[in-house]
């Protein structure tokens, strides 16, 4: 296949109608399987860019530099514990942290404001919004964290390499020219499996997809997706730095007494207060930020100056901090001094809130583990020689206050729990785990360190109209199209196109080719832009609009009405999604007039149409008229549809199951089961109601 041609295959192939939508759909299982193995694909690759880029930036910033560098975690190194004030020059580090902060506010300011922060929450509003992210911003975003983290700022690597994969799929389904609803599936497989690839947690950045969308909800049809995407992203990420997980625990971590329940119900306590206070503090350090009247670009350096004098006092604060968190699982723990293990989840936060909150680049999920690991080894610290019972290590703890402070605060709980128990290769602590996490999400209540997430599906812009009028997610375009009526040829003169639109009463028209085939459309808007001493001598082809919205026959209404209403405009061209490649013949018109006359008159219709409960099914609600073909006759004898059955039979307040003796009654309501195929028959025969009276009174 031509290379020209590839492109036009895959927009066909990936027109494909909601009640398709099934991985029992060869062609739909096709489609995600290509676009998400492309997704995690990049994001792979993305992962072990951003991961190069923020080792070399950190050994030439803080190591070559200052002198110093922070522990690694086991699996990504295991660097020793080395003291600041023992490094060559610890007194440049505030020097190196503004630097950093004033690199990144300069390239982010000016290249792409909308790059700042933690991606993350930007990620999520593009899923919701549906608006595209620029093909610049996952680049700008990379090169910025990585200065950012690499100069010794409090973030992570969780937004950067989300929003690196989640703005490819966002760019994939604009040359794909995919619909919003599988754009923002593209955009969330993008952000777990970024995630997934860049913390080797493939099975909880899959969920992550799903559940960061929102508080009290999931985006079930991202999951499926998101876990091709997030096993394709682990797998070349792993390939290239190793299997071994981001933190190594004990063989022998396991759950095994009960009792321990309470600590867990305490620790659980502890994370969700705190994470209130994380999402708080961090918002009302980015609310100060925002407020000083300064330019954008040299906030950031304000912030890293801050960091650079806190980390002199408590270097634990600096940087990702994996490394302590990796400490803190072992005896090493009882090496820090009780004040430093005290203070570090606070320190953590205000360091965050003024790498990230100022403007700067980077992610919040990364510190929110080692917050929530720092409590749990608070937790251990204080009461292993006070209380009876605790795990000889405090691994345990560590491992549940990470789960239960970010699972509770990102409103991610099974999804945190998932990544957690991957990056330390542990299973055994998920029991304990989801007791604290519980307790946590309860306390954490509506607060969340992501404000674009929203509450359910039903707030979301991306399900409104199909959960508002759902009655539009049941019909289709091809049942509501007008015929068209009038189109112009490219060569018709702009003046003569005015002339009639002025004479029809029309906004505007398609504009066609010999062949039916749609160039465009003009519309009166199109022609203002003509000079009117002009209009005479140009051509249609010359000032018609060629970016061109189109919908096909077996989208759905509600699909095609958000659409319109995005785009801002009244009308669109429906075209033949079967036609061969490259070719766009208009089969009709549809408007929102068309939807609003379609929504009005099936809803006239003495029925309810409701989702079947088998994919590919419709539910009819029917009240029994007189005259009806079904009304006064054992059922036997209905000579209903082929593909039609009677599921109830619901008489006053009496719930009658569908025999064939059962007499159907005037009065009562019959919820119907047909195909789609089958639909139109049931309508036909339940309407023709004088024809049947007439054969009665015979």
């Amino acid at each position: 296949m031509k290379a020209g041609l590839f492109i036009p295959f895959l927009r066909r192939l990936f027109h494909i109608r909601r009640t398709k939508r099934s991985f029992e759909s060869p062609r739909y299982l096709l489609k995600w399987l290509l676009i998400s193995t492309l997704i995690g694909l990049v994001a792979g690759i993305g992962a072990i860019v951003f991961y190069v880029s923020i080792h070399l930036a950190t050994v030439t910033f803080l190591g070559q530099l200052v002198g110093y560098l922070p522990p690694s975690p086991a699996g990504e190194g295991a660097s020793g514990v080395m003291s600041l004030w023992s490094a060559a020059r610890p007194w440049l580090l505030p020097v190196i942290t503004t630097a950093g902060g004033l690199l990144a506010g300069i390239i982010v300011f000016t290249l792409a404001p909308e790059a700042e922060g933690h991606g993350t929450d930007a990620a999520i509003k593009a899923f919701h919004q549906g608006l595209p992210i620029r093909a610049r911003i996952p680049i700008i975003k990379l090169v910025a964290s990585a200065i950012t983290i690499g100069t010794g700022g409090s973030a992570g690597r969780e937004g950067p390499t989300a929003q690196i994969s989640a703005g490819f799929g966002s760019l994939l389904a604009s040359i794909l020219r995919l619909d919003l609803q599988d754009r923002r599936i593209a955009i969330a497989t993008g952000i777990g499996a970024g995630i997934g690839a860049i913390f080797r947690a493939p099975l909880g950045g899959a969920i992550l997809a799903a559940e960061i969308l929102y508080k009290n909800d999931l985006e079930i049809e991202a999951i499926i997706p998101a876990l091709i995407a997030s096993i394709v992203g682990y797998s070349v990420f792993g390939a290239w730095m190793g299997w071994t997980p981001i933190f190594a625990v004990s063989e022998n971590l396991a759950f095994t007494s009960p009792p321990q329940l309470l600590y867990y119900i305490l620790l659980g306590i502890i994370c969700g207060l705190v994470g209130v206070l994380y999402a708080r503090g961090f918002y009302g350090i980015t609310h100060i930020f925002q407020r000083l009247r300064l330019p954008n670009w040299i906030k950031p350096a304000i912030g890293g100056l801050l960091v650079g004098l806190i980390a002199l006092v408590i270097p634990q604060a600096l940087g990702m901090g994996y490394g302590w968190v990796q400490l803190s699982m072992g005896k090493g723990l009882l090496s820090l001094p009780l004040w430093i293990i005290l203070l570090l989840p606070f320190a953590k936060i205000i360091t965050t809130g003024l790498t990230v909150g100022s403007g700067g680049s980077g992610g919040i999920f990364g510190p929110g583990m080692v917050i929530g690991g720092m409590l749990g080894a608070t937790v251990w610290r204080l009461c292993y020689h006070v209380l009876p019972g605790l795990p000889a290590t405090p691994g345990p703890f560590v491992i549940v206050g990470m789960m239960a402070l970010f699972g509770g605060i990102a409103h991610a709980p099974l999804a945190v729990m998932l990544m957690v128990a991957e990056m330390t290769g542990n299973l055994s602590m998920l029991a304990p785990a989801m007791i604290a996490v519980g307790i946590s999400s309860i306390i954490v209540g509506h607060n969340t360190i992501y404000t674009s997430q929203l509450s359910t599906r039903a707030d979301s812009p991306a399900h409104r109209l199909q959960l508002s009028f759902p009655l539009l997610s049941t019909l289709a375009v091809g049942k509501a199209m007008s015929s068209l009526t009038l189109h112009f040829a490219p060569q018709q003169s702009v003046a003569e196109a005015e002339q009639i639109l002025a004479d029809r009463l029309e906004s505007g028209a398609p504009v066609l080719d010999p062949a039916g085939e749609l160039q465009g459309v003009l519309t009166l808007l199109d022609i203002q832009r003509v000079p009117p001493e002009e209009r005479s001598q140009r051509l249609v082809s010359e000032a018609m609009n060629r970016d061109v919205l189109v919908v096909y026959p077996e989208e759905t209404l509600d699909e095609a009405l958000e659409q319109l209403t995005s785009k801002r405009i009244s009308w669109a061209p429906v075209v033949d999604a079967e036609a061969s490649s490259g070719h766009m013949p208009v089969v009709g018109i549809l408007s929102a007039a068309d939807i609003v006359r379609t929504y009005r008159k099936t809803l006239a219709r003495d029925s309810r149409r409701m989702r079947g409960l088998v994919e590919g099914t419709v539910m009819l609600e029917v009240t029994i008229e007189d005259g009806m073909p079904i009304a006064g006759r054992p059922l036997r004898e209905a000579h209903l549809p082929r593909e039609c059955l009677v599921v109830s039979i619901r008489r006053s307040d009496e719930l009658l199951f569908p025999r064939g003796s059962a007499f159907i009654k005037p009065g009562d309501v019959v919820t119907f089961l047909v195909s789609p195929q089958g639909e139109d028959s049931l309508q036909q025969y339940l309407q023709n109601q004088q024809q049947a009276a007439d054969h009665l009174l015979a």
